[in-house]
C-alpha cells in the first residue's frame, strides 16, 4: 500500500514572515543597516510584494507592534473587572512587557536606531499611542475622544520610563520591571489626584470668570443630547 501523499504545508502569513525576517535580521545587524532588500529576501517574497504589504521599514515595526497588541487582547481580563484601575493597567502592561521578553535585544537595536531618525522616531509615537488605547480598553478604561488619546499619550511616556528598566531585567520573572512600572503607576495617580484637587480648587475662579465675562455655564441643547445618549 503506497503512502498517503503528505499534505502541502501552508506557508504563514507573508506580513508574519517579513515581520519575523525584520527581527531576525536585527539579531545580526543595526537597524540603520538593515535595508528592505534583505528584508525581502529573508521573507521569502519579492520587493513589490514587500511594498504592498508594508510601505516602509517603519510600518513593518507598526506590524511587529499589532502583533503585540493582538497577544496582549487574546487574553480575557474580565476577571479583573473589579480591580481599581491602577491594578487594571498593570496587569495589562506586565503582560504586554512579558510578550515583548523574547524580542529584547532586536528592541535594543530598535529604540538605538530611532535615536538617531527623529522622524522615524515621531512616526512610532503616533503608532505607540494608537496601541496604548488599546491597551486602555483591555483595561476596561475609557480610550476614545480627546482626554483618551491624552491619557493614551502619557501611557506611551510612561512605559517609555519603564521600557529601559525592561530592557535590562535579568530577572527571568521580570521583578524590575515590576516594581519599576508599579512605582511609575504610583506617581501618575497622584499626579492626576493633585489635577483633580486643582480642578476643584479653581472650580469657583472659573465661575467668576465666566459671570465676569458674560459667558453662560449653562449646557447647551446639544450637549444635553450627548451626554443622554
Amino acid at each position: 500500500m503506497n503512502d498517503p501523499t503528505p499534505e502541502p504545508k501552508v506557508l504563514a502569513d507573508p506580513r508574519e514572515r517579513i515581520v519575523d525576517a525584520l527581527f531576525a535580521l536585527l539579531s545580526d545587524k543595526s537597524w540603520a543597516d538593515i535595508g528592505l532588500y534583505e528584508i525581502a529576501l529573508r521573507a521569502g517574497v519579492s520587493l513589490s510584494e514587500l511594498r504592498i504589504l508594508f510601505p516602509s521599514k517603519g510600518a513593518i515595526l507598526s506590524g511587529f507592534v499589532r502583533k503585540i497588541d493582538l497577544e496582549v487582547l487574546k487574553v480575557d481580563a474580565t476577571d479583573l473587572a473589579g480591580e481599581p484601575v491602577r491594578e487594571r493597567i498593570f496587569d495589562v502592561l506586565m503582560r504586554r512587557f512579558e510578550a515583548l521578553a523574547p524580542y529584547r535585544d532586536a528592541l535594543r537595536k530598535v529604540r538605538d536606531g530611532l535615536v538617531t531618525d527623529p522622524l522615524g522616531a515621531a512616526a512610532m509615537n503616533q503608532v505607540a499611542v494608537s496601541s496604548m488605547q488599546w491597551m486602555l480598553a483591555a483595561a476596561s478604561v475609557p480610550e476614545s475622544g480627546p482626554f483618551g488619546t491624552a491619557r493614551a499619550q502619557a501611557l506611551v511616556l510612561l512605559t517609555a520610563r519603564v521600557f529601559r528598566t525592561f530592557l535590562n531585567d535579568p530577572d527571568e520573572d521580570l521583578a524590575r520591571t515590576m516594581k519599576a512600572l508599579d512605582e511609575e503607576l504610583r506617581k501618575a495617580e497622584r499626579w492626576a489626584e493633585r489635577a483633580d484637587d486643582l480642578g476643584r480648587l479653581a472650580a469657583p475662579f472659573r465661575s467668576a470668570l465666566d459671570r465676569v465675562l458674560g459667558r453662560s455655564t449653562r449646557p447647551k441643547p446639544d450637549d444635553d443630547v450627548a451626554s443622554a445618549a
